[in-house]
């Protein structure tokens, strides 16, 4: 296992660096200190050819210009908050807006606009980026210490996301890469498959804020509990595709398998494990009809990829029945998320 520092570029002046992580096998992760980021991810097909598997750019700048949230590390708060209020402690909290009416993804200055530190991590053969968010950053009470870490095992991409706080807060950080296990450069997804292991989801308004309901996916076109083809799914959904929260089984438990996808194609397949309850499907429906210029040049047409953000439930700070956000100082946040790679 190697770990190899290169300068990504700079931002106002500061340096941005980046990180390969390399396997014994050749896997390759490359990640920046942008957004504590994931910009490249290496893994063999059935005959051994490598291909990257995750959307992205090739420059800082339009990491910096873009608002697709390209493998980054999203908080405090990843997803929705309704308005960008909700009460906490009695006192009322008004959070940024940047999503129409809405606070998404941590805000206009959330983590995946700034620069973190970072810091390759010998003892473990990983990258690890950590910064402390000011009390009343994007809104949010208290200091928070958050960190994210990437590791390449001999199968396998990790990410811990971590966070600490001096005072009572918000916090539900997530990872926003996008997949397609053909190749970034190879089209849309509609041919591969997925597998969610989620019996319930949760509905929205018009604006994607969650109604409060939890409904069952069974007979539905968001039933993913057995593998599915993509391109179906979106055809029976219609409109922009996914954007949707399932309610992963097994809440309780600290990592357990929820999400499968497989390229039948390439043979190139993930399992993918969390210990979160919940985790939003987004299809990239919002890609603009002539596409996004990526990595190459390469253009990103609607559904070139899928976002698997393994998370608290969106607006969960304004509804009560769903799993809590809320971080007490002398508590740890962790979000751990593992994405085992293999071929059929």
């Amino acid at each position: 296992m190697t770990v190899t520092r290169f300068m990504f570029g700079t931002l106002d002046g500061v340096p941005v660096p980046g990180f390969v992580i390399e396997n014994r096998l050749g896997w390759r992760a490359v990640v920046m200190a942008h957004g504590a980021r994931l910009v490249e991810l290496h893994v063999p097909d059935r005959d051994g050819r490598l291909a990257d598997v995750v959307l992205g750019y090739d420059t800082l700048g339009e990491y910096v210009d873009s608002t697709t949230f390209f493998g980054a590390t999203c908080g405090r708060f990843g997803n929705r908050i309704a308005e960008g209020r909700t009460s906490f402690d009695g006192r009322p909290l008004h959070l940024a807006l940047n999503d129409g009416p809405n606070h998404l993804h941590g805000g206009p200055g959330g983590f995946d606009r700034v620069v973190w530190a970072a810091t390759p991590d010998e003892t473990t053969e990983s990258v690890l980026f950590f910064r402390a968010s000011p009390d009343g950053e994007e809104g949010y009470p208290g200091t928070l210490l958050a960190a994210t870490r990437y590791r390449v095992t001999d199968d396998a991409l990790e990410i811990v996301m971590s966070a600490t706080t001096d005072a009572p807060t918000l916090c539900s950080m997530l990872h926003h890469s996008y997949w397609n296990l053909a190749g970034h450069a190879s089209g849309d997804v509609r041919s591969q498959q997925l597998r969610i292991d989620a019996d319930f989801r949760t509905p929205v308004d018009p604006t994607l804020i969650p109604t409060g309901a939890i409904v069952p996916v069974a007979g539905t076109a968001w039933d993913f509990t057995r593998p599915r083809s993509i391109g179906d799914a979106l055809d029976a959904v219609g409109g922009s595709g996914f954007d949707d929260n399932f309610c992963l089984r097994g809440a309780s438990e600290p990592l357990r398998p929820v999400v499968e996808m497989h390229d039948p194609a390439s043979g190139r397949s993930f399992e993918l494990s969390s210990n979160q309850p919940g985790m939003q499907l987004y299809s990239a429906g919002a890609f603009p009809a002539e596409g996004i210029r990526g990595k190459g040049g390469v253009r990103y047409p609607r559904h070139a990829g899928i976002a698997l953000e393994t998370q608290k439930f969106p607006d969960s700070p304004n509804v009560g029945h769903f799993p809590p956000a809320r971080l007490e100082p002398g508590v740890r946040y962790e979000n751990r998320v593992r994405f085992r790679f293999f071929v059929r």
